[in-house]
């Protein structure tokens, strides 16, 4: 059996390699590095695959969710709320910003933010809403944008983990997560379902006005060579990585689809494990993409259980150990436990089994088999 990886970049590579390999160097030999046709061709075919107006890249995930919150004019002291259980970027933005985060706790199914919370939360100085579609599962779009229009409030997606997801409306009508709010952001770090070989990221929106300030903002404020009509940044996705990107966007659905496969198998061989809690889906699996395959342990040595698995040659993760209101650069004086009651819990619950497009099903055995003797 070929050794398990938490993510196979290299045997995901090994089958576009031809491709990949022709289209950098067709890039490098044309010189043109930064801004090139790949960037714009990648950025295209984005805009259509999304279905939006309007994808500007940039040079990762967190300068995406950044230069989003920039876009919004936001003034100091602005409050967003956003999910404790999540990765520090979403929150890290907003301090580094002025903008004051405002933690609210999860859904035990879902682990995306919890509606009742975020409606408790709305204040004053409320201004934005920062739905995180963690694991590659979307958020409950429909009740976000609607507590949102109700108290005129930005909403700003962090579809980071779930590229290619689709959110189903009451109506039966399908969007992609990411261009359901006033704004989309991204990352294409190497391992996620849309991912580069280097860092990269991306903003989608469907707002012209805001599309216009964002391009600039993007490029050092300009939109003619030394002319800097808005604050800016420096943060552009080189057009390496959009070569390789435009590539890869092809995949995207039989990669989702493969790690959707992967993911029944899971269910499937661990049905019979009553401490373990497999992953929740809404309605079909268009709303889950499985970025990370999270299990939850009830009862059990959840530290255990990983250390078993690695000395098994297993790699797994625990995605998040720590929630964000405990972490010293965010915690703050007004948070309370009884306010976090989901999170508390399940970060001592959570493990995240090996997931990617290159699962085998005698990994998927072995992985499902050396769990259930741990568990007895």
């Amino acid at each position: 059996m070929k050794k398990i990886q938490m993510v196979d970049l290299k045997g995901q590579y090994e089958h576009i390699k031809e491709q990949v390999n022709q289209s950098v160097l067709e890039t490098i030999e044309s010189t043109m590095f930064i801004n090139g046709p790949s960037v714009k061709s990648f950025q295209d075919h984005l805009e259509k695959y999304l279905g939006v107006k309007h994808v500007i890249p940039c040079a990762n995930g967190t300068d995406a969710l950044q230069i989003a919150l920039m876009g919004l004019g936001l003034k100091p002291g602005d409050e967003i709320i956003t999910a404790d259980f999540t990765f520090a970027a979403t929150v890290e933005v907003i301090s580094l910003l002025g903008l004051t985060p405002v933690l609210v706790d999860v859904d035990p199914k879902t682990f995306n933010i919890d509606i009742p919370s975020i409606e408790k939360a709305i204040g004053p100085k409320t201004k934005a809403i920062i739905p995180v579609h963690l694991f590659g599962q979307a958020a409950d779009m429909a009740e976000i944008l609607a507590l949102a229009k109700k108290n005129n409030l930005y909403v700003v997606e962090d579809n980071a983990q779930s590229i290619g997801a689709d959110y189903t409306f009451s109506d039966g009508s399908k969007k992609k997560t990411g261009t359901l709010g006033h704004i989309g952001t991204t990352s294409f770090f190497p391992s996620k379902n849309l991912g580069a070989y280097g860092d990269g990221g991306a903003i989608f929106t469907n707002d012209d006005e805001l599309a216009h300030t964002i391009r600039g903002m993007v490029n050092h404020g300009m939109y003619i060579r030394y002319q800097h009509d808005v604050v800016g940044v420096n943060s552009r996705l080189d057009s390496v990585q959009a070569a390789i990107l435009d590539i890869k966007l092809n995949l995207l659905d039989f990669y989702n689809e493969s790690r959707k496969a992967a993911a029944l198998k899971y269910n499937q061989r661990l049905a019979d494990q009553p401490q373990l809690i497999t992953p929740f889906r809404k309605g079909d699996c268009d709303a889950h993409v499985y970025h990370q395959y999270t299990l939850k342990l009830i009862d059990g040595d959840r530290d255990g259980l990983v250390k078993h698995l690695n000395e098994n040659g297993i790699p797994c993760g625990v995605y998040y150990p720590i929630p964000l209101h405990l972490q010293k650069a965010y915690t703050s004086g007004h948070y309370k436990a009884e306010d976090f009651i989901v999170t508390l819990k399940i970060v001592n619950q959570v493990i995240s089994l090996p997931m990617h497009t290159e699962l085998t099903d005698d990994q998927i055995d072995f992985i499902t088999d050396t769990v259930k003797a741990f568990l007895g």
